[in-house]
C-alpha cells in the first residue's frame, strides 16, 4: 500500500507501515510503556541540556492520534509507540515536543528552533506518515 490523500506527493511515496496494537493492562503493552518511557526520558534529558529548555513530568500514554503533546505546565505526553519507530524518527519526535514548551505553535520560530537539531525536518515529516498507528 502507498502513501496517498493530501500529505503525499508523487515523488515521495513510502508504504504505509503498521504498528502494533496493544491492549492496555497486558504485559506486552506494559513492556511497550517502559521501553518507550526509558527512550524519552534519554533523550528529553539530552535534548533539553542541548537546547537549555526544562520541562516538567514526562507521561508516556495510548493516544489514538497523536505521537505526543506539550502541556502549558510543560509536562510532555508520548504515545507508547514511539518504541517502534527508527530511532530518528522517535528522536524528531522528542526534540518536537521539547521546543513547544518555549514555541506553543507551528510558527517559524518553532520550526527554527526545530532546525536546530534536525535540519531535515521536513523529510522527516514526510516519513513519519508512513507509519499508522
Amino acid at each position: 500500500m502507498s502513501c496517498s490523500g493530501p500529505m503525499s506527493n508523487a515523488r515521495y511515496t513510502l508504504p504505509m507501515i503498521q504498528l502494533p496494537r496493544m491492549c492496555r493492562g497486558t504485559k506486552p503493552y506494559a513492556e511497550a510503556v517502559e521501553r518507550t518511557r526509558a527512550l524519552v526520558t534519554e533523550r528529553i534529558a539530552y535534548w533539553s541540556q542541548i537546547y537549555g529548555i526544562p520541562y516538567g513530568r514526562i507521561f508516556v500514554r495510548k493516544q489514538k492520534t497523536r505521537w505526543g503533546s506539550c502541556s502549558v505546565a510543560r509536562n510532555l505526553n508520548f504515545n507508547y509507540r514511539l518504541g517502534f519507530l527508527p530511532f530518528h524518527l522517535a528522536d524528531y519526535i522528542v526534540v518536537h515536543e521539547l521546543c513547544h514548551i518555549p514555541q506553543q505553535n507551528h510558527s517559524d520560530a518553532f520550526w527554527a528552533l526545530v532546525a536546530e537539531a534536525y535540519p531535515e525536518y521536513k523529510t522527516l515529516r514526510k516519513e513519519l506518515h508512513s507509519y499508522r498507528f
